[in-house]
């Protein structure tokens, strides 16, 4: 079954937030535009660039109302400890969430069972609790941010517009596209 505009699951996971543990679960990501950025373990050498990429982007992504949570299969408890050892993830303000189980990944299809990993995995959430956007990278190819950040802005103004589109490389502000016979064969 397609993931796209399927409901988020229900699940009740730990966190690391603000020097905090905390419980995160289904309840608290739905009513807002949110994003699950899945990635295969902290202590790793490509997480760090795109969870830091990520951090960078993470003011712009709350103005437009959006909350991130980072999702490994570590646990909260190296969560912390990569905080308090990485100069790269200390500047991480969202949540990391915990999954040791493999409930999230499995959830989201990004589990690597043999290994007990996720895939570089990227979901964005409506407010309503369906998944808009999938994403789901080797775990050899990093994310970019900007990327990101367009298509969740694309996804708002759709959500926003109904029956609009944005074409490709859409960004606000740009032209978008109102579907109809009167299209056909003239793009």
């Amino acid at each position: 079954m397609p993931i796209i505009n399927s409901q988020l699951p229900a699940f009740k996971v730990q966190a690391y937030h603000q020097e905090q543990f905390k419980t995160v679960t289904d309840a608290d990501v739905r009513g807002t535009w949110a994003v699950l950025f899945f990635y295969p373990a902290d202590f790793t050498f490509v997480c760090p660039t795109e969870l830091g990429d990520l951090a960078e982007k993470y003011a712009q992504l709350q103005k437009l109302g959006v909350e991130v949570y980072g999702v490994s299969t570590d646990t909260h408890f190296v969560h912390k400890a990569w905080h308090d050892t990485s100069e790269t993830i200390r500047k991480v303000d969202f949540p990391l969430l915990a999954d040791p189980t493999g409930t999230l990944t499995r959830a989201f299809g990004v589990h690597i069972e043999e290994e007990g990993l996720a895939y570089r995995g990227t979901f964005v959430i409506a407010p309503d609790g369906t998944v808009k956007i999938a994403e789901i990278h080797d775990n050899g190819i990093g994310r970019n941010s900007d990327e990101l950040l367009r298509k969740i802005q694309a996804a708002q103004f759709v959500a926003s517009h109904p029956g609009d589109v944005c074409p490709a490389k859409w960004k606000p502000g740009a032209s978008t596209l109102k579907p109809g016979l009167d299209l056909v064969g003239k793009i």
